[in-house]
């Protein structure tokens, strides 16, 4: 009986240290940077002009969410050949039609700086890496925008240079359920593809009592996804918003790694939200309390890879 309490202690240390190793097991560590100033590019990696009719401007981008990571080992590698490190969840096709769907309510969302996923060497096939892929599903950040015919004390006034919130849901096929997108909410029950907007206005004082929650999609493929890998036979399915970077220094992993690293994916969001500009005048303009320059893209302008 004594050698048994003994015993006892000496487990519960031994049972709590091999707990508390495979909790700090070194991992790899992935944060969101977004660059203002990182090179604009189109779908295959190139530099990328403002077609003549649209306009953009560089969001405020606040959050972001990836519903999948993929490490690449070479530029051949087609889409899911390389190390699939993380995939969110999804729902299945049901019977009232809906194909298998992102679940937004339990996507990951971080901002940047934040640790996104942290993904454990041991977890990771061993191997060098030159690419990655990143599914970005959401984004959420500021516009300016211009609004015309705001009723207030029995006149009409033209609200130029003013700041709204937009969530974009850029991945494939999204059910979002009820979402917030600043003070107001919204609720989607029916999946989502690519492209789907919702816009909160952020009017100054007086005029805050007419701000106004609207929602949109962008016309179907028009939603830019870099892939310069294309040009070498690997193709990404049109909708899915994975976007391919190519790491700053190729990663070698063992999977007997001692210590953590980060791995910071730095999108370039300049002048990634685009617009028809039906005036000529370079800014996104409404009118009370329904006509909008239609939205055409919101999709990142590339991606970078720093592991440090």
């Amino acid at each position: 009986m004594m050698k048994y309490i003994k015993f006892f202690p000496v487990l519960l240390v031994i049972l709590s240290c091999k707990k508390d190793a495979a909790e700090t097991a070194p991992s790899l560590n992935f944060t969101f940077k977004f660059d203002a100033t990182q090179e604009r590019l189109d779908n295959l990696g190139n530099p990328s002009v403002i077609p003549a009719g649209n306009a953009a401007q560089t969001p405020a981008v606040r959050s972001m969410s990836a519903h999948y990571i993929e490490l690449v080992p070479t530029k051949y590698t087609l889409l899911g050949q390389g190390a699939v490190i993380y995939k969110g969840a999804e729902l299945p096709a049901s019977n009232d039609g809906w194909t298998t769907c992102i679940d937004f309510s339990k996507a990951k969302i971080g901002g940047e700086g934040d640790v996104f996923l942290e993904v454990p060497f041991k977890d990771i096939k061993p191997g060098t890496y030159e690419y990655i892929r990143v599914s970005v599903t959401y984004e959420k950040g500021d516009v300016k925008f211009n609004i015309n015919d705001v009723p207030y004390g029995g006149n009409l006034y033209d609200l130029n240079n003013q700041t709204g919130t937009i969530a974009s849901f850029l991945g494939y096929n999204t059910k979002i359920g009820t979402h917030t997108v600043k003070n107001k909410s919204f609720t989607e029950n029916n999946p989502k593809i690519q492209g789907y907007w919702a816009f909160e206005t952020s009017l100054a004082s007086p005029y805050n009592a007419f701000d106004r929650l609207e929602k949109g999609e962008a016309p179907a493929g028009a939603t830019t996804v870099v892939n310069p890998l294309e040009q070498f036979g690997v193709v990404i399915p049109r909708g899915s918003c994975i976007i391919t970077g190519k790491l700053s220094t190729p990663l070698t992993i063992t999977g007997d790694e001692a210590t953590d690293r980060k791995a910071i994916l730095s999108f370039s969001i300049n002048k990634s939200f685009e617009w028809k500009d039906t005036n000529g005048n370079d800014q996104w303009d409404f009118t009370y309390p329904s006509t909008i320059e239609q939205v055409v893209d919101m999709g990142l302008r590339g991606l970078k890879v720093q592991v440090d």
